[in-house]
């Protein structure tokens, strides 16, 4: 106990108190993320109350922080409008089936560029990458869509953005420096060709990477909805972000498509509910996924940092 106490004792003199400055700024620092803080999360924390709450109460004005009078009106008549849940059910295929399409060939272009042994490697690398700097523009995308038969149809959403070059970066980057070019050579000595290398060697070594490029790709496909407008002309295809375009934007939400609700029509207050419980419905996926690869997120972005 006296050792202990002795310890504590050279502890706490030599310990480095902070100065009055010090404190100061650490206070208006404090101050100001806490500012930030609820900035940032009010506004989300008033949509989500806005579509738990009364339609008059949103449209009075009433709905501040909580919710007023909660109900769950709202929630039920989105899922009882057709062209919302063909939206959803839209934007989950295209989220699933191009993030699947996008990293199989970010996968299938990282491996090679990242062999030193691949002949005309900079040629390669150099052609990968440069489309990222210069781009022909809008009209000569819309063309190749067009000429390829792809527009109105689900592929034109998938197929034309198959390979981010970005993302094509960081997979490079994380195969260099994390995977040691010994496991080539011992897999070489097994009679393992490069297809087998891959598949058995460096895909399970790559889980981090790989969940990262499925939420970055999946994020991108589930908000995405420019190529939607300009690519698509049938509402049966369209993703939930661009009927939230038309609700929110232009607020063409047909009240008489939502069964037994003719006589709340007059209630504007529904109408304006409605647009807060779609933003509610439309980010909850890409809220209740991310936490699940956090974690694959954090590693796979420091492994596949450079290193100095």
């Amino acid at each position: 106990m006296a050792v202990l106490s002795q310890r504590s004792a050279k502890q706490n003199a030599t310990a480095i108190h902070d100065s009055r400055g010090d404190r100061i700024f650490s206070i208006f620092n404090y101050l100001f993320l806490t500012v930030i803080l609820v900035l940032v999360l009010y506004p989300l924390i008033y949509v989500l109350s806005a579509s738990f709450s009364e339609p008059a109460a949103v449209t009075a004005g009433e709905v501040v922080l909580w919710p007023v009078r909660p109900t769950l009106i709202g929630y039920e008549k989105i899922f009882e409008h057709p062209a919302i849940m063909q939206g959803f059910a839209n934007s989950v295929f295209y989220a699933v089936v191009g993030s699947t399409v996008n990293v199989v060939m970010t996968m299938l272009a990282a491996y090679p560029l990242s062999r030193k042994d691949l002949p005309g490697r900079r040629f390669l690398t150099a052609f990968f990458f440069f489309p990222m700097l210069f781009s022909g523009g809008l009209i000569p995308f819309f063309l190749v869509v067009r000429d390829l038969g792809l527009l109105n149809t689900r592929w034109a959403l998938i197929l034309p953005t198959a390979l981010s070059v970005w993302n094509l970066m960081i997979a490079i980057s994380f195969i260099r420096t994390s995977i040691p070019e010994e496991l080539l050579e011992a897999a070489q000595l097994d009679g393992c060709n490069d297809f087998q290398y891959l598949l058995r060697i460096i895909l399970p070594l790559s889980g981090p990477i790989i969940a990262v490029l499925f939420l970055f790709y999946g994020v991108w496909h589930w908000n995405q909805y420019f190529y939607a407008l300009i690519f698509l002309n049938t509402k049966d295809l369209f993703p939930l972000q661009l009927i939230m375009r038309e609700i929110l934007v232009f607020n063409q939400l047909d009240l008489s498509m939502l069964s037994d609700i003719r006589q709340m029509a007059i209630q504007q207050g529904l109408k304006e509910q409605l647009k807060f419980t779609v933003l509610v419905v439309s980010s909850l996926p890409v809220m209740l996924i991310y936490p699940l690869v956090q974690k694959y997120f954090v590693t796979g972005i420091t492994l596949g940092a450079v290193k100095g």
